[in-house]
C-alpha cells in the first residue's frame, strides 16, 4: 500500500537514500519483533515497520534498475529478481534449523541483523545524472578585427618607411585597407546570437517534475495493464502458502512437502531467467508474451486440485513455479515499455501500479 509514498520519497530524496532507509526499517522491525510478547506486537513490528521497509527498498530498486538499462532491461531485471527465489530455497530451511537450535527469538534477531546488508546494497545504487550537451557553443571573437589589425600594422610599417623619404604623413585606418570600406555593414551574426540569448533568458522556466504524476491514471494503456496486474496477482501467493498444508492433507510427509516448495522455488528461478531472455528479443511484443504467460499460470493453478499424490503435486509445483517466474520477474519492468507508459513515467506508474496490485495481494490468500 505505501508504494506511492515510496515513489514520492524516491523522486524527492533519491533512490539510494530511500532504499537505505527501507533497509533500516526492515532490520529494526525484525529485531524488535524478537522482543514481542503478543501477536499485536508482531503485527506492529513485522507487519507495519518491516512491511514499510520492504516497500521502500523494493520498488525504488526495480525502478532505478529499469532506468539503468535499455537494450537488456528485461533480462537484467529478471536476473536481479531471482534473489527472492534463492532466499526461499536456501534461507527457509536454514532459518528452520536455526530456530530449532537457538529458538525463534534469537532467530528473528539474527535475521534482523543480517537484513542490515540492504543498507550496504542501497548505498551502491548510483544516481543517474544525465548532463545535457550544450546546444550553443561559447561565442568566439570574430576573426575579422584580428585580420584588420595585422593588415593595419603592415600598412603602417610600410607607409612609415615611405614617409621618411617623401616627407608625407599618411594616416592609415580600416577604410584604407584594400577590400574594406567604411560603409560596409557589420556582420549580423552577433545580433542574432544576442537575440537567441535574450529569447532563452525571457522564456518561462521549465516546470519541475512532479513527485507523483497521477496523469498515468488517464492513460488507457496503463489502466488496462493495472487491471492485468490486479487479477494476475490473485494467484501469486496461494500455492506458496498452501502447498505444504495441501500435501500434508494428502498423506505426504513433512520432509517431502518441503521438497515440493523448494522445487517450486528452483523452477521459478529458471522461469525468471527464461522470460528475461525471451523478452530481450527485439521483434517480440513483450506485452503479448506476458499475457500468454499469465494464461499458462492460470492453467497451472487449475491443475493443483487434480493432483492426488507426491509426484502429481511436484509436477504442478514445478510448472507453476516456472510460469510464476515468467510473470513475477517482468511485470513491473514492463511499465517502462512504450506499449504501457514509457521510461519517463516509469517511477510514478510503478507506485500507482504496485498500490493497485497490493489489493490483490491482500485479497488473494483469503479467497
Amino acid at each position: 500500500y505505501p508504494a506511492p509514498l515510496s515513489t514520492v520519497l524516491s523522486n524527492r530524496f533519491g533512490h539510494r537514500f530511500v532504499v537505505m532507509a527501507g533497509g533500516v526499517l526492515i532490520s529494526t522491525g525484525m529485531v524488535t519483533a524478537s522482543f514481542a510478547r503478543t501477536v499485536v506486537d508482531m503485527y506492529v513490528t513485522i507487519g507495519i515497520i518491516s512491511g514499510l521497509g520492504y516497500c521502500l527498498s523494493f520498488l525504488p530498486t526495480v525502478t532505478i534498475l529499469s532506468q539503468y538499462f535499455d537494450k537488456r532491461r528485461s533480462l537484467v531485471t529478471a536476473v536481479a529478481s531471482t534473489g527472492e527465489c534463492f532466499a526461499v530455497f536456501s534461507f527457509a530451511p536454514a532459518i528452520t534449523a536455526l530456530k530449532e537450535q537457538i529458538g525463534w527469538r534469537y532467530s528473528l534477531l539474527s535475521v534482523g541483523v543480517l537484513q542490515l546488508s540492504i543498507v550496504v546494497c542501497g548505498s551502491l545504487l548510483r544516481p543517474i545524472i544525465i548532463k545535457e550537451q550544450e546546444e550553443a557553443e561559447k561565442a568566439q571573437p570574430p576573426e575579422e578585427p584580428t585580420e584588420i589589425k595585422y593588415m593595419l600594422e603592415n600598412e603602417q610599417t610600410r607607409t612609415s618607411i615611405e614617409s621618411i623619404d617623401s616627407g608625407v604623413e599618411i594616416t592609415t585606418s580600416p577604410s584604407n585597407v584594400p577590400g574594406k570600406t567604411k560603409a560596409e555593414p557589420k556582420s549580423e551574426e552577433p545580433k542574432e546570437h544576442m537575440q537567441i540569448l535574450v529569447e532563452k533568458d525571457s522564456a518561462p522556466p521549465e516546470p519541475k517534475n512532479k513527485l507523483l504524476d497521477f496523469s498515468v491514471m488517464r492513460d488507457g494503456s496503463f489502466i488496462c495493464y493495472a487491471f492485468f496486474g490486479l487479477f494476475a496477482t490473485l494467484g501469486f501467493f496461494a500455492p506458496s502458502l498452501y502447498i505444504i498444508p495441501l500435501s500434508l492433507s494428502l498423506g505426504i510427509s513433512k520432509d517431502h512437502s518441503a521438497y515440493i516448495l523448494s522445487a517450486m522455488a528452483i523452477a521459478e528461478v529458471f522461469g525468471r531467467i527464461s522470460a528475461g531472455w525471451i523478452l530481450n528479443k527485439k521483434p517480440i511484443r513483450k506485452v503479448y508474451i506476458e499475457l500468454i504467460c499469465v494464461v499458462l499460470l492460470s492453467v497451472a493453478l487449475f491443475a493443483f486440485p487434480f493432483a492426488s499424490e507426491f509426484w502429481g503435486l511436484m509436477t504442478c509445483s514445478i510448472f507453476f513455479g516456472f510460469m510464476l517466474g515468467t510473470v513475477a520477474g517482468t511485470h513491473i519492468p514492463l511499465l517502462a515499455e512504450d506499449d504501457v507508459v514509457g521510461i519517463e513515467k516509469m517511477s510514478s506508474a510503478a507506485g500507482v501500479y504496485v498500490f493497485i496490485q497490493s489489493l490483490a495481494g491482500l485479497a488473494g490468500p483469503p479467497l
